[in-house]
C-alpha cells in the first residue's frame, strides 16, 4: 500500500491529511520509530481497559520524505482493520483516538480537513 496524502479512517467522517510544517524531531518526541527502511511508525492502544491487550490500536506510519502516511484502526494482532466508530465501544475507542489525534494535529503532523 502506498503513502498517501489524505486518509480517513474506517467508519470516519473526518479526513486527515499530513502537515507541510511536519518535522522529523516531532515524530520521534511523540514516540514514532525509525524503521531500517527510514519510515516513522507509530502504534497506540485505542482500549482504555487493557492497553496491554488492547481490542483496537492505532498504526500510522510516515512515509521517509514526510510527505505521505498511512492511518489504520487494526485488531488486537494488528492484522484486520477495525471499524470503531460502529464498535460496541465506539465512545471509548473515539475518545482515546481523538486525544491522540489532537496531540498530533498540535504538534503540526496531521491536519484535520
Amino acid at each position: 500500500m502506498a503513502f498517501e496524502k489524505a486518509v480517513k479512517l474506517l467508519g470516519d467522517t473526518d479526513t486527515y491529511t499530513i502537515s507541510s510544517d511536519i518535522k522529523s524531531y516531532a515524530l520521534r518526541d511523540l514516540g514514532f520509530t525509525i524503521s531500517k527502511r527510514g519510515t516513522y511508525s507509530y502504534e497506540a492502544p485505542l482500549d482504555q481497559k487493557s492497553p496491554f491487550t488492547p481490542a483496537a490500536r492505532l498504526k500510522i506510519t510516515v512515509s521517509p520524505e514526510l510527505d505521505g502516511f498511512k492511518m489504520n484502526t487494526v485488531n488486537q494482532s494488528g492484522t484486520m482493520s477495525v471499524n470503531i466508530f460502529s464498535h460496541d465501544r465506539t465512545a471509548e475507542f473515539t475518545e482515546q483516538l481523538n486525544f491522540i489525534l489532537a496531540n498530533l494535529i498540535a504538534r503540526d503532523v496531521l491536519v484535520k480537513n
